[in-house]
């Protein structure tokens, strides 16, 4: 009796898969063409508010004839990562000005269409391209028209994703419908035939119409609703430039992750309490992660957990080891742990900087591993996971975790709350496979990493190399067009964010004008107006590359004697791990350097060199931003490097010029900057003498190129991106989860 059911069931249950499989790919073709029409269209939308914002410039500068401005002006734009091109024709049809990127078939006029073609949509022999026009005028003259032609590339993969959500849910559906059918068989067969044919004639995207079960109805909503939601993902969030601030990114998070707690985890404290012969003093610590994430908590408010390493830190925490920051006007929680003296030797001095910090940034320091520190690395990661599941006020609270010193941590969390969003934002460099090898707990990192919901890094290159590593060292299925690992039944998505700053808030530094600043530092200095300065901000570390910049400085004197007496370097590095034998030998090494180039050059009060080996505030460093000629910013290898953003937010003079290493991601944004291989000591020279020699003219077209990009892409541009990304991944998990609680529903129910 039992094989009899299971083949009648089978005569079912087969021709069912089979009509399911035929609908969805008859529907592909058709939500194909709908997507086609709405990226059309979205972008005849975006294509006018771009032409809208070009155009004032254009008025201005194509009367002068202004070819350089011009093409800064269409360089900017096509950042954007959909403008793919831009040109401007005059009124009699010829092409005036265009970006590197414009196709030459376009010329200034629109392509024959084919029968059937969307107006502004063209076929090119290297793919498809959107092509809009906007006429420019002025006082009633005919200037010319302005064409734009935005990249149709992600219209295959999104179409290709869409597919495969689709043709997954049908198979979803098929299953579910499957099984119900295998029960309903001993009661109705022909009952269930006709509930099925509702379904499958009543149109989901018309649910007046349908004549589904209503058991099944709950389960279509919400396909319909994902459906939508994929059409939308990441779409016209990074589009056009858009002023980020804290006000948005707090609008952002009320609309997207409205109600949900937003947890930090950091080594590093945003602020500390130290005991003073005065009292308690608060002090900000010099630290690029600290100033780029402090602002973010400034916007979304939530709890920021650190290490206490303040002398007064306990004295100022409640009972929990809470304490409001900040100090003046609190917006956030900041919760501190405590560390053993021989877990932060092990934790932090040991395993983190002596063996992470060396590995990752392939500066030729050699990484030390030990068992033992690796055994605090793991409990103090521990210690920081359990502060994270206590601090969390439902099951799935939105973490960010901060950098190398807890690459365990996500894991740890994850494994207490499931339901929990965890971001991980890697703030060094990840190095390729064979380096990463070094490390004896490779698998371990990797694995304690994959607990993210998101993994971050500065740059491309970077996110690759993690692929590259995990592909190396673990068994996944990696997607790399989807940038996602499939690792334990989790899917973690890998991304680069390029961290920035906080733009300042008035167009003014608080206090001294750069006029000011100018005079008053030179004057601290013992040195005349007419003294040409350069500044180098950094920790005292080896990857900085503050050798090298002292060596560049040494060579620029040696070519261009006339500088000796004009010249002057402020170099402030503030002390950083001075317990560790490496930094100290490289402190050393420093200094003696520093005293060996001002024996050689100095003349009576005269040193090129100002060696400042302490720390200094955020205001005093926008005074020396302010009053310097020249900003290096040499590092052998570096995530980011903010201090090449700070300096150029500073500087709302637009003098000034910036000298970046290759080797920052900073490199990969700001091109503006006199680009150098800092371990190629001729040539660091040759460009700082090009920047002391730089027109103010030049200064100012590459300093206003820079303040733009800075400013648009800041610090809250980079958490909304990650946190939008976040809600995204938030709310499709929700819609499956409610599509398998009601495809489990209608199960229990026909059972």
């Amino acid at each position: 009796m039992q094989l009899r059911s299971f083949r009648l069931s089978l005569r079912f249950v087969l021709p069912l898969a089979l009509v399911l499989a035929l609908f969805a790919y008859a529907a592909v073709p058709l939500m194909d063409s709908l997507t086609l029409r709405w990226f059309v269209r979205d972008l005849d939308i975006r294509s006018q508010f771009l032409a809208r914002a070009l155009e004032q410039p254009l008025l201005e500068y194509v009367p002068q004839k202004a070819r350089r401005k011009i093409t800064q002006l269409f360089d900017r734009a096509i950042q954007d990562e959909r403008l793919y091109a831009l040109a401007f024709c005059d009124a009699g049809g010829r092409v005036l000005y265009q970006t590197v990127t414009y196709p030459e078939s376009l010329g200034c006029r629109t392509m024959p269409l084919k029968e059937g073609e969307h107006l502004s949509l063209v076929r090119l022999p290297q793919g498809a391209v959107h092509v809009a026009e906007s006429p420019v005028s002025q006082d009633a003259e005919h200037l010319g028209k302005l064409i734009l032609v935005h990249d149709m590339s992600f219209i295959e993969r999104r179409s290709a994703d869409t597919k495969k959500y689709v043709i997954s849910l049908f198979g979803l559906l098929g299953v579910v419908i499957s099984f119900i059918a295998v029960f309903i068989a001993h009661v109705s067969w022909r009952g269930w035939i006709r509930g099925v044919k509702g379904i499958l004639s009543g149109d989901m995207l018309q649910p007046a119409k349908s004549t589904a079960p209503p058991e099944m109805l709950p389960v279509i909503g919400d396909l319909r609703s994902m459906l939508r939601d994929l059409h939308m993902e990441r779409q016209g969030q990074d589009s056009l430039p858009q002023a980020w601030t804290p006000e948005k990114l707090r609008t952002l998070l009320h609309s997207e992750l409205a109600g949900d707690q937003v947890i930090v985890v950091s080594n590093r404290e945003p602020y500390i309490h130290e005991m003073t012969s005065g009292g308690i003093a608060v002090r900000r610590p010099a630290s690029g992660l600290v100033t780029a994430v402090e602002a973010v908590m400034r916007a979304c408010s939530g709890t920021w957990i650190a290490h206490g390493s303040g002398s007064a830190d306990r004295d100022v925490v409640d009972r929990n080891d809470r304490v409001p920051v900040p100090p003046a006007n609190p917006s956030y929680t900041l919760r501190r742990v405590w560390l053993t003296k021989e877990e932060e030797e092990g934790y932090y001095y040991g395993f983190a900087n002596e063996g992470l910090w060396p590995l990752c940034h392939i500066a030729h320091v050699r990484p030390v591993f030990r068992s033992g520190d690796w055994d605090q690395y793991v409990q103090v990661n521990q210690r920081f996971a359990d502060a994270v599941i206590k601090e969390a006020r439902t099951d799935d609270p939105v973490v960010l975790v901060q950098d190398y010193h807890f690459a365990l941590l996500p894991r740890m969390v994850r494994e207490a709350l499931p339901k929990a969003t965890i971001i991980t934002f890697w703030h060094i460099p990840w190095p390729n496979p064979e380096s990463f090898g070094i490390c004896p707990w490779r698998e371990e990192i990797l694995e304690g990493l994959l607990g993210s919901t998101i993994l971050g890094f500065h740059t491309p290159f970077h996110r690759k190399n993690f692929l590259e590593t995990v592909d190396r060292y673990l068994e996944t299925r990696i997607e790399s067009e989807a940038s996602t690992i499939s690792y334990g039944g989790k899917l973690t998505q890998v991304e680069h964010y390029p961290i920035s700053i906080a733009w300042p808030e008035d167009a003014q530094t608080d206090g001294e004008s750069a006029a000011d600043c100018r005079i008053a530092i030179r004057q601290e200095l013992g040195l005349g107006a007419e003294h040409l300065l350069g500044i180098g901000v950094d920790r005292l570390d080896y990857t900085k590359g503050i050798i090298e910049r002292f060596q560049a400085v040494e060579r620029m004197l040696e070519r261009h004697p006339e500088m000796i007496g004009r010249f002057v370097f402020v170099q402030i590095a503030a002390p950083s791990r001075s317990s560790l034998d490496e930094y100290q030998n490289f402190e050393a090494r420093v200094r003696n350097l520093a005293q060996r180039i001002n024996r050689r050059f100095e003349d009576g009060s005269y040193r090129p060199i100002v060696l400042k080996a302490q720390h200094h505030d955020q205001d005093e460093l926008q005074r020396y931003y302010c009053a310097a000629d020249v900003c290096l910013v040499t590092s052998l290898h570096d995530g980011m490097n903010l201090v090449a953003k700070e300096f150029i937010a500073a500087r709302n003079d637009e003098q000034g010029v910036l000298i970046l290493s290759q080797f920052t991601g900073a490199a990969r944004e700001l091109h503006e900057a006199l680009i150098v291989n800092p371990y190629h000591i001729e040539e660091g020279a040759d460009a700082l003498y090009r920047a002391l020699s730089m027109p103010r003219v030049e200064q100012r077209e590459r300093m206003r190129s820079m303040r733009a990009l800075v400013k648009d892409f800041n610090v809250y541009r980079w958490a909304g991106r990650m946190l939008v990304d976040a809600a995204r991944l938030r709310q499709r998990e929700r819609v499956m989860t409610k599509i398998r609680s009601h495809s489990l529903a209608s199960l229990r129910r026909v059972g």
